[in-house]
């Protein structure tokens, strides 16, 4: 029997439409897997487009503030409406693909296809479609909408509880460090309490930090927008200070060597690569210890003086200590000042102070 082009046709769209429907599907569920299953960095198109997206609707808003606590307090929303914005945005990803493969199994109608699509993904139980092919396909949808609902319900609280993890150490080091955080300052009050010989402690205690940042940051990437509650903390201007602190102590302070001071700047720099590495960004992943960093000889040098007007025992030579803290300094530089800026950091020496966002403040403040 002889099949008329019309009807032809049309089985050729119903064909189509059913192909197209089920990888969008699949598509949505492999982002949503990458997203919030998989226990490893994975940078997914789909979320990664929903957070670009907010970030230039942001970035709207943010241009416009005429001071950092406003943009600080417009960014604390910035995480949060992501993460909220994936769940309707997978969904409607989802219904959309169903409606395609309802249509397939011979829902006549385009827009009753996406009425029994949205019914059964919500749960809504307003329009069926007749036939045991549709059934099976209702039930899938509707088990994988609460699936998806789930899913998310689950990924909050383990956000935020690498999220309060993170902030009881970076809150603490205002204690140390001042804020904003300076490895200076940190330096100059432990010699104030002669505690000096203490910092192996500290060096102990951030190398764990830094493999719990590098584990949470980049498989729950997310957390890196997620804001201090206080607006002058960060957990990358922390991470800055601890690494030039550590820098500092290795080249210039005049005590034993701490092989624990090499393995928190070690741990420290690595944990700052992966989650550039995430966010695509570039840097030398082999500098040599003669390359220039953002931090100039004469920064040092006024840092040096500082220490030694506190009573910080220092080596004699500036130039050897210069060339070891320089050696140390280029291997987190770049990712360093380019999280800062990512993140829109807050103010803090050797590292948000050279992120465009406050070069560009101050430019406009002259």
């Amino acid at each position: 029997m002889r099949i008329p082009v019309s009807g032809l046709s049309m089985q050729l769209i119903r064909l189509l439409a059913f192909v197209v429907g089920l990888g969008l599907i699949v598509w949505t569920l492999r982002s949503v897997i990458r997203t919030f299953v998989l226990p490893r960095s994975a940078n997914d198109r789909l979320t990664r487009a929903v957070f670009l997206s907010t970030r230039r609707l942001f970035n709207i808003f943010t241009e416009r503030a005429t001071s950092y606590a406003e943009r600080d307090r417009l960014m604390a929303y910035y995480a949060p409406v992501s993460l909220l914005a994936l769940l309707p945005v997978y969904l409607a990803i989802i219904m959309c693909g169903y409606a395609g493969v309802y249509y397939a199994f011979g829902v006549e109608d385009v827009f009753e296809a996406f009425k029994v699509s949205g019914s059964s993904l919500l749960t809504l139980g307003i329009a069926q479609a007749a036939g045991s092919g549709p059934t099976v396909v209702i039930f899938s949808e509707a088990t994988l909408g609460l699936i998806m609902v789930a899913l998310l319900i689950a990924y909050l609280p383990t956000m935020y509880a690498s999220f309060s993890r993170r902030e009881s150490t970076v809150t603490m080091l205002e204690v140390r460090a001042g804020s904003p955080p300076s490895a200076v300052e940190m330096l100059l009050r432990y010699q104030r309490i002669h505690g000096l010989g203490q910092l192996g402690d500290v060096w102990r205690t951030w190398e764990v930090w830094f493999a719990e940042l590098e584990e949470t940051h980049s498989s729950l990437p997310a957390l890196a927008f997620f804001r201090s509650p206080q607006p002058e903390h960060s957990w990358i201007t922390a991470a800055g200070a601890i690494l030039d602190a550590a820098a500092l102590t290795n080249a210039v302070v005049d005590l034993p060597h701490d092989a624990q001071a090499d393995l928190c700047l070690r741990a420290g720099y690595l944990a700052l690569r992966h989650i550039a590495d995430f966010f695509l960004m570039n840097y030398e992943h082999n500098p040599k210890p003669t390359d220039a960093i953002s931090v100039s000889r004469q920064e040092f040098e006024a840092a040096c003086d500082q220490l030694a007007q506190g009573q910080v025992p220092l080596k004699a030579d500036r130039e050897a200590g210069w060339r070891a803290f320089n050696g140390w300094r280029v291997n987190y530089d770049t990712v360093l000042i380019d999280l800062a800026g990512l993140t829109m950091a807050p103010y803090a020496p050797w590292s948000s102070d050279r992120s465009r966002l406050h070069k560009n403040t101050a430019s406009r403040s002259t």
